[in-house]
């Protein structure tokens, strides 16, 4: 159910974190996985630890901001493995924090830009492919951000209720071809990403006390639903958001 052999797996911002724990599950259940960030020799560095566990991996640099980069992110991904089977857009950034009133012109394009629109145009390239052999699984990373307001992040919250509305819109038009598209909404998981947040004492420990779980969330703990998403066992599950947050929305 969970077996990804034969499969090829494109994620983006999969030197570190959230990204990069996905790409190594899916490496253990037989993906051959395409690690990709700005920086080739980080990418470098994930592929070999991969490959010296016994999985395939090969690292490609993107710009995911970079239209022509994402395109010969693609054909480079092709001449080495053939189709890609499954996109994980996981790329987010966040160069703002503040209240939504003070946020410059620049800083919102950037955050629309670079979590909204470069996972559309990534999408949009792998799409025909997937559909000509009818299969194909697209997941998105969003945060449940998206879902609440989390004050400071407004334009990153606004970023990542999109793309969950828009993993909706491309289930609704692609599902004819088989290819199941979703996303995934972590709450807060101890990456360098949100390392001023975790590392913040008195931040960590009330997130802690209202988490039912006890705990923050760690990489691992996304990994295993983004495989269960591009694998066989989540054949019927398309168009949906899944929250990964130890139950903090729930309660909160």
């Amino acid at each position: 159910m969970f077996d990804l052999g034969g499969k090829t797996a494109v994620i983006t911002g999969s030197s570190r974190g959230i990204g990069r724990a996905i790409a190594e599950a899916m490496a253990f259940f037989g993906a051959r996985v395409v690690i990709s960030s700005r920086h080739l020799d980080a990418c470098d560095k994930v592929a070999a630890s991969i490959r010296d566990a016994g999985g395939e991996a090969a690292a490609f640099a993107c710009h995911v901001g970079d239209k022509a980069q994402l395109q010969a992110l693609v054909e480079e991904c092709r001449q080495r493995f053939g189709a890609i089977d499954i996109l994980v857009n996981n790329v987010g950034v966040n160069p703002t924090l503040g209240p939504l009133h003070d946020l410059a012109d620049e800083a919102f394009d950037r955050v629309l830009a670079s979590n909204v629109r470069s996972a559309l145009w990534l999408t949009d390239l792998v799409l025909p492919e997937m559909a000509a052999r009818r299969d194909g699984a697209v997941i998105f990373l969003s945060s449940i951000a998206g879902f609440r307001a989390s004050p400071g992040l407004g334009a990153y919250g606004a970023a990542k209720a999109a793309l969950m509305q828009l993993a909706r819109s491309l289930a609704a038009e692609w599902g004819k071809h088989n290819i199941r598209v979703n996303t995934i909404a972590p709450g807060l998981i101890k990456t360098d990403f949100a390392r001023a947040l975790w590392e913040d004492a008195a931040l960590a420990a009330r997130r802690i006390a209202e988490t039912p779980l006890g705990r923050l969330g760690e990489p691992d703990d996304v990994a295993g639903t983004a495989v269960l998403l591009a694998s066989r066992a989540g054949a019927y599950i398309t168009g949906q958001t899944i929250v990964i947050d130890g139950g903090v929305t729930v309660t909160g």
